[in-house]
């Protein structure tokens, strides 16, 4: 029978969900359900000084947010539970003390400041950093003396030199490395809290990971990670490693690059959807033949397979984000893109907290306007801005078309026209503008910009007629005599 296909993402709380994060995430999710098998979340919380609180429910919450669900985990438990690495800890030290009874592990004394020295020293001679022998064999005097002096020590995993330790990576094929470059590395801090490379292979052994699919950076880790694997005879799992995913100019993302929005919380405040970011994300690396950009999850479940993830980084392009949003929301209800909406509007001071059903069905309309030219939901409030100011904003081109011999001719029939009439809707407008047509001889954009540039201070927009009903015959009205007696 074949092996359960299980697999996991594990955070630290140290912060939002990245968008590197959400792809792992994401790739771990669709390869065990493409295989039908699990798919965990746990949580790798040892290092105590970046943790921030409630950074993992948040992280999680926004996971779910995106529609990747975990059979196991922090908030769902499982067999292999706990799944927070500090309520993990009696279990780490137990197999840290067999690789010191074994003789595969040792206390070193040597302070953090001797250890530096050492170092700097190494790299001034050329020499690739590494513990030195002399902190391994440490004599029962030498051990009194240091505990005498208060020392605490930490405990380093033993390195033989001069063995090949090979990475048969998925995406990557085989990575070779050399234990000599590597030299002894510690799996316990003096405080008892294990390092990531121990926890990491206690849990995943234990937790019987089958897969490890992970972000290009772990690649250096993994040969300390197979020592440990080959010190307890355990057969590890398989290793996928992810390209980075770059800037447009090429460079690595990095959390003060402030051209790209990298957090999955601000593109959920800012009106994306979730279906539109896992479509876009999978792309980042993963290809899956052929032209079509566009898959739902459960077509990416069936499609997805490690054979076609990239070796080469993936350059996040924020316009083809937006453009793929775009695809989404121009495919939901309009009362879906509605209530997306409305708190950004309210956000902006534009409508209040309680809507009336009457004003929110006049929102709903204003937001059927623009359906179709959003990227994104926040973009609602510069979009329809001009429906809730008082005051009239006259973009550059608008100012151009205030100067147009024609303006004041067109505008007065069509205050003169518009104010004759007693019912005021999208077909009485129409009729309107006709009238000022025959009246005036002007027509096309000669006719129609005027108007539009009074009413909305912007000579391009939505559809002209339903923009001047969903202003409202007043506003329109007031906004066209102030051109005509002020000039804007």
């Amino acid at each position: 029978m074949a092996k359960e296909i299980r697999t996991r993402y594990a955070p630290s709380p140290t912060g939002h969900l990245h968008i590197g994060g959400a792809r792992t995430a994401l790739f771990n999710y669709l390869f065990a359900k493409h295989h039908g098998g699990s798919f965990i979340v746990r949580i790798e919380d040892t290092d105590q000084t970046r943790n921030k609180e409630n950074a993992d429910e948040e992280q999680m919450k926004n996971l779910k947010w995106l529609g990747v669900e975990w059979e196991e985990g922090t908030d769902v438990g499982g067999d292999y539970a706990p799944y927070r690495q500090t309520e993990r800890l009696d279990i780490y030290r137990k197999y840290i003390d067999q690789l010191l009874a074994e003789g595969k592990a040792y206390y070193c004394y040597a302070t953090k400041e001797e250890l530096d020295a050492e170092r700097e020293e190494q790299l001034a001679r050329g020499e690739t950093p590494r513990i030195l022998e002399k902190h391994r064999h440490v004599t029962d005097e030498q051990r009194a003396q240091y505990e005498a002096e208060g020392r605490v020590p930490s405990i380093h995993f033993l390195v033989h030199d001069n063995r090949e330790y090979v990475v048969d990576d998925m995406i990557r094929g085989q990575v070779t490395f050399n234990s000599s470059e590597m030299g002894d590395f510690v799996i316990c801090r003096p405080d008892g809290i294990p390092t990531y490379n121990f926890a990491v292979v206690i849990d995943d052994y234990l937790m019987k990971i089958s897969h490890v699919i992970r972000g290009e950076e772990h690649l250096s880790n993994t040969p300390r990670q197979l020592m440990i694997y080959e010190a307890f005879g355990w057969e590890a799992p398989r290793f996928a490693h992810l390209a980075l995913i770059l800037n447009t100019e090429g460079k690595k993302m990095s959390k003060r690059d402030e051209s790209i929005i990298q957090f999955i919380e601000q593109y959920r405040e800012l009106g994306f959807l979730p279906e539109a970011i896992v479509n876009f994300l999978v792309l980042l690396g993963w290809s899956p033949g052929g032209e079509e950009e566009i898959f739902l999850k459960d077509d990416l479940i069936k499609l997805f397979s490690m054979d076609r993830v990239n070796k080469s980084p993936a350059v996040f392009d924020s316009t083809k984000m937006n453009w793929m949003n775009n695809y989404y929301l121009k495919r939901q209800p309009l009362d879906t893109i509605t209530d997306m909406c409305i708190p950004h509007l309210q956000k902006a001071g534009f409508i209040e907290e309680v809507l009336s059903s009457e004003k929110r069905a006049w929102v709903r309309s204003i937001v059927a306007l623009y359906q179709e030219q959003m990227s994104y939901c926040a973009q609602i409030v510069p979009l329809a801005a001009l429906f809730f100011l008082d005051e009239v904003v006259y973009d550059e081109e608008a100012r151009a078309v205030l100067k147009e011999e024609q303006l004041s001719a067109v505008l007065t029939s069509f205050a003169k026209h518009l104010s004759a009439n007693g019912e005021y809707n999208v077909d009485i407008i129409k009729a309107v503008l006709k009238e000022v047509q025959k009246e005036t001889g002007f027509k096309g954009k000669a006719l129609f910009m005027p108007v539009r540039v009074a009413a909305t201070g912007q000579a391009h927009g939505r559809d002209l007629a339903e923009t001047l009903f969903l202003l409202g015959r007043d506003k329109v009205l007031a906004r066209t005599n102030h051109v005509l007696a002020h000039g804007e």
